[in-house]
């Protein structure tokens, strides 16, 4: 099932930690439930899926007096969202990270999701290498993006190829009317022109395009990848407002 379980205290409680309290919980991969049962101490309901049939019937019947605790048989990623704020937490299978994240980012109910995931794709997401991805850069403005530590492979078993980072996904309590803007970003990242500045400037017109760069101080000559996130919005806005 390409999973690896969290054996180290320790790590569980950086996860739960980071995780913080919630009345609600959904745990994808819940596995042997040692995440699960943690996450029970401090949240109110924990709705753990495990879509292997034989680790969901002995975690159902360890915790079936708890009543903090319920075990779904199945695949979290079939799982309708809930109508009521809710948070997701889990060390989730290395094979399916983007799957469980867009899931994440298209309920509409969340509040945050905090994930172990590969080092390489946490730093990816979070602009931990200097450069951000299209995704962080398109959900930018509803939801923060943030690497809240790394985890070694030894804390897991079977013990994985890569390292691990707790990935937190965090909902901004302010959501911004940016109708299009997801397709601006979408654009910027075709790279047409080299820089992101003459990749405008094949849609914009040129003059507008050099004081929107001038108002968001970005310099003509980076790198769409190299655009912080917080400067997209402006670009957006100069360049579909003229007034």
């Amino acid at each position: 099932m390409s999973q690896n379980f969290v054996v180290d205290p320790d790590a569980v409680a950086r996860i739960v930690e980071a995780t913080g309290p919630h009345d609600l919980v959904l745990e994808p991969g819940a596995g042997e439930g040692v995440l699960t049962r943690a996450l029970a101490e401090t949240c109110g309901q924990v709705v753990g899926y495990e879509v292997d049939p034989l680790l969901a019937g002995r975690l159902a019947a360890r915790t079936r007096d708890d009543a903090r605790i319920r075990v779904v048989r199945g695949d979290f990623l079939a799982a309708r969202a809930p109508r009521e704020p809710f948070a997701v937490a889990g060390n989730i299978p290395y094979s399916i990270t983007s799957e469980i994240v867009d899931w994440c980012l298209r309920a509409p109910e969340l509040t945050s999701a905090t994930l172990t995931t590969q080092l390489e794709y946490a730093r990816k997401r979070t602009g931990d290498f200097g450069r951000w991805s299209m995704l962080t850069v398109q959900t930018w403005p509803w939801y923060s993006w943030e690497l809240l530590g790394h985890l070694s492979r030894e804390v897991f078993r079977p013990v994985p190829a890569v390292d691990s980072a707790i990935l937190r996904i965090e909902r901004r309590s302010q959501a911004p009317d940016l109708p299009g803007y997801r397709a601006f970003v979408d654009y910027g990242f075709t790279g047409l022109g080299g820089s992101l500045h003459a990749t405008m400037r094949l849609r914009y017109p040129a003059d507008r395009v050099d004081a929107a760069f001038a108002a968001a101080g970005i310099a003509r000559g980076t790198v769409v990848a190299h655009v912080h996130p917080d400067l997209w919005p402006v670009l957006f806005d100069r360049l579909h407002h003229t007034g």
